[in-house]
């Protein structure tokens, strides 16, 4: 964003990938994300669709560190992708005071500062062929705003198309990244 802010800042994100290893050594199943892809959508509808600035120690959203609200959800292949609106005050869109943790993203993105975004839930892992695979008790909480995504490519834009370098179509077997 350059010059006069929008009243809504509207960002878009590689959310998470279904069938890649991500930086954790996790697989996430492509039936248990669309399944929580699915689930999610109902806090989308309730506008309780928060999320963080990093991702803290607990499992429960705290509304001090909410930086942004997931507003929509898509696949795009394996991939799947999200609009979410940033949590800004009128002091930052008026004079450039950071007084919200949405504020500092984007005073971050403002200074092509690369950041990303990462999921947080809960749930076990079981080793198969030496990859940690995501299991069905798998329970998506919400996203953060991180400055290291484990997915590769989750990253975040105010231009959607930037992101269609980083999508996984349905028909790639398996993805290799050197990072």
């Amino acid at each position: 964003y350059d010059g006069e802010l929008p009243e809504k800042i509207e960002i878009y994100a590689v959310l998470q990938k279904s069938g890649v290893e991500n930086k954790n050594g996790r697989i996430y199943p492509e039936e248990i994300l669309r399944r929580e892809a699915k689930r999610y959508q109902e806090f989308i509808k309730m506008g309780t669709s928060l999320g963080e600035l990093n991702h803290p120690e607990s499992s429960i959203i705290d509304a001090d560190r909410v930086s942004h609200r997931i507003t929509e959800i898509w696949w795009e292949g394996r991939t799947l992708m999200g609009k979410m609106e940033l949590d800004t005050t009128p002091g930052y869109h008026k004079m450039g005071i950071i007084s919200s943790v949405g504020d500092k993203v984007l005073n971050m993105i403002r200074k092509g500062w690369t950041v990303g975004i990462s999921s947080r839930g809960v749930g076990s892992l079981k080793n198969e062929n030496g990859k940690n695979v995501v299991q069905d008790d798998f329970e998506l909480i919400c996203w953060d705003i991180v400055t290291s995504p484990s997915t590769p490519g989750s990253w975040i834009s105010s231009d959607q198309s930037d992101l269609k370098q980083y999508t996984e179509s349905t028909n790639k077997q398996s993805v290799s990244f050197d990072e």
